[in-house]
């Protein structure tokens, strides 16, 4: 529904058509980051930001667990 994602009938329809299966992929990949973010109380630009800032430089399970977004505080990602 339109009141859970935001976005309006016509908008989701645009995530049916993508030029390639790897593109599709992509975005439906993105676009389950983006709304578990948004479950869990997570800004979703800044959460991403942040993961994609520290993923480097994870080393090991604990370190990827603390990226995951019900381990990130919403007013500052851990």
């Amino acid at each position: 529904p339109k009141e859970q994602s935001g976005r309006s009938p016509s908008d989701r329809k645009a995530w049916l058509f993508s030029d390639t299966p790897k593109g599709a992929t992509a975005s439906a990949q993105i676009y389950s980051l983006v709304e578990t973010a948004k479950l869990n109380g997570q800004e979703p630009y800044t959460w991403l930001r942040h993961v994609l800032e520290r993923l480097p430089h994870a080393a090991s399970v604990e370190d990827y667990e603390a990226l995951l977004p019900w381990n990130c505080s919403p007013e500052m990602p851990r």
